[in-house]
């Protein structure tokens, strides 16, 4: 397909029946901290709260009378299956979603009262899709690609059109959220047919680079695993077309983490009240990375807010990360000999600042632990503590960017054992639903006995477990053969010093 014939159906693109051309909104409080012109394009603000509902009508808007009367099956997390069963109701035609087990519940929920019959299936997109794929050729269904389809490209593409329209000045780059691809090739390839001196920048979570690691290779490449907690963009290989015009048009990728994603969902909501589920803030955590990186001052910037669909539960997860994000909260492990006067000294390099948390349990009597996190102004802030320890005669380790830490580690609580002996200290994911937590246990060698485990809820779909169990040296194989077979993430955190200084026996 030629890139004309793209322009041509981005004008011809039939989305105004069920979307709505939403705002392009300034940011006047992330403008004035990046010193740059900030606008939001605000695709939160349609009816499913995502701009999947522009790409799956009009696919199904052009397709034939007698493939919608077959009824169509889509494939999704969340977003582009609402946008479907949306535009299945409105068009009149039966609608199949096939959506991985891990999927919100929000959007399980909003996809079934639209009235589309719902299939749960594996534990992420992919295996999900295959089963789709199964289900169309049993059934005789019309597939509604999610993101590598030319009228779903196309749909997307609209977006772009109505920025351009919106804001007559300059722009100096868009910043789009990338999963399969589908929303960035469609706003790249309208957006760089007319003004090809607006840089098109995606943006990536971290632990979901299936794009960023195809351009990089000049071929498509397929992700191992993908992380859950950006859901609408876990996508384990791009489409094809989304691929080639991604090469063509696109001029860079920024990954971001989860932190900075909670940090720009914070931003979001400062300026707007609005609260954007991870994939949505993306492009507003990537456009403060460019920002960052670059330096640039006094250029205008638009980032695509590009879905809303967040489970309220998972706010409390969002709140305690922003700060990690902006690098307002530092976290150290502060190690003070076991005498009086030392505690004194400690809070005196510590001084004014702000301590947001503090744990200590005597577990030595020659040294003293000491879990302390501090309010911090920036990054620089954080180095200037850490030498601050260091002058005043402290061992202090930064944990600021420590996982194990920031997610486990400080709310536990009891200290070293003795009766630890030969324990093994792994972070696990699980896939936050009933009998993930069984299947672990069972899967154990019931020899080995559960030293440690720290479990919270924050929300999301997908649970974080830290699990210490004592494994003799004599099972190291079995053992290797359990972390292979049971199928979920894990770390091995045995060797990391938070564990050692606060828990390890």
């Amino acid at each position: 397909m030629s890139d004309i014939d793209y322009l041509l159906r981005v004008l011809n693109a039939k989305v105004y029946d069920v979307a709505i051309e939403t705002p392009l909104e300034p940011a006047p409080g992330l403008s004035r901290r990046l010193g740059n012109r900030v606008f939001f394009k605000r695709e939160d603000l349609q009816e499913v709260f995502s701009f999947k509902i522009r790409g799956a009508y009009n696919k199904m808007a052009q397709l034939a009378e007698e493939d919608r009367a077959r009824g169509v099956i889509a494939c999704s997390s969340g977003n582009h299956a609402q946008g479907v069963a949306l535009a299945a109701n409105r068009l009149g035609c039966e609608a199949v979603i096939v959506m991985p087990s891990t999927a919100s519940s929000l959007k399980v929920d909003a996809v079934r009262q639209r009235g589309a019959e719902v299939v749960l299936y594996g534990e992420s997109f992919d295996e999900a899709y295959r089963h789709a794929l199964e289900l169309q050729a049993e059934r005789g269904l019309t597939l509604v690609h999610p993101f590598d389809d030319p009228d779903v490209i196309a749909g997307q593409g609209t977006i772009g059109m109505e920025i351009l329209r919106q804001h007559g000045g300059p722009i100096d780059a868009i910043f789009v959220a990338i999963g399969g691809g589908g929303l960035i090739a469609g706003v790249a390839a309208f957006v760089k047919q007319v003004r090809p001196d607006i840089k098109i920048i995606g943006v990536q979570h971290d632990e979901s680079t299936a794009m960023a690691d195809s351009l990089r290779a000049g071929h498509i490449v397929t992700l191992n695993e993908v992380g859950l907690f950006s859901d609408g963009t876990a996508v384990k290989q791009v489409g094809k077309e989304t691929f080639r015009l991604a090469q063509e048009y696109v001029d860079d990728v920024i990954i971001v983490d989860t932190d900075e994603t909670c940090a720009a969902i914070k931003d979001v909501f400062t300026d707007t009240r609005s609260l954007l589920e991870p994939a949505g803030a993306l492009a507003i955590a990537g456009m403060k990375k460019y920002v960052q990186q670059t330096g640039v001052v006094d250029q205008t910037f638009v980032a695509i807010a590009c879905g809303a669909n967040m489970n309220f539960t998972r706010l409390r997860f969002v709140a305690e990360r922003a700060d990690y994000g902006e690098q307002r909260e530092a976290i150290f492990a502060v190690t003070i000999p076991e005498q009086p006067g030392s505690f004194l000294r400690f809070c005196g390099v510590i001084g004014e600042r702000d301590v947001t948390e503090f744990n200590y349990r005597i577990s030595d009597s020659a040294e003293a632990h000491v879990f302390v996190g501090i309010a911090a102004s920036s990054r620089g802030e954080t180095i200037e503590l850490a030498d601050a320890f260091d002058e005043a005669g402290f061992d202090a380790i930064d944990l600021t960017a420590d996982e194990l830490a920031k997610a486990h580690v400080r709310h536990l609580v009891g200290g070293k054992s003795a009766h630890a002996s030969d324990e093994v200290l792994y972070r696990f994911e699980f896939p936050e639903r009933p009998g993930a937590l069984l299947r672990f246990l069972t899967a154990m060698n019931p020899a080995w006995n559960i030293s440690l485990f720290h479990y919270r809820n924050h929300g999301a779909d997908l649970a974080r477990v830290l699990v210490g169990m004592q494994v003799p040296t004599s099972d190291a194989e079995a053992f290797r053969e359990f972390l292979d077979d049971i199928g979920y993430r894990f770390w091995n955190e045995s060797e990391n010093p938070a564990y050692k200084l606060f828990l390890g026996s």
